[in-house]
């Protein structure tokens, strides 16, 4: 029988699941600190934008209740609007960061993990 050598030659040789030295290795790999870099660039400036937005419907609705209660159509106030804008927002936030993690994040952290994975 005869054997296909260049089959086997491309597969990589799998030994086992990763090591806690393979993590810490690839811990301290250069494409992983910039992964975390890309990750905090989007996570720490949203969660800011997001919580200062939140801040002021809180503030707003404490100290500016004559603005809050201005009636827009109806029975909805201003209030009411800012509330269910949070929801759009928290929406909103959810899919930038979807499309961000495609572009940005996912690839590095694929090909971080096939390293990791081909590596054990």
């Amino acid at each position: 029988m005869a054997t296909d050598s260049a089959n086997t030659v491309d597969q990589p040789q799998v030994t086992g699941p990763p090591t806690a030295a393979d993590y810490v290795a690839v811990e301290a790999s250069p494409e992983f600190a910039k992964l975390r870099k890309a990750l905090r660039g989007f996570v720490f400036p949203m969660t800011a934008a997001f919580f200062l937005w939140y801040a002021l419907y809180v503030i707003l609705s404490a100290y500016a209740r004559g603005f809050m209660d201005t009636k827009i159509v109806g029975h909805i106030n201003v209030a009411l609007i800012f509330g269910l804008l949070q929801f759009v927002s928290t929406f909103v936030i959810a899919w930038l960061y979807s499309r961000y993690a495609d572009k940005n994040l996912d690839p590095t952290a694929d090909a971080i993990r096939a390293k990791l994975e081909n590596k054990a």
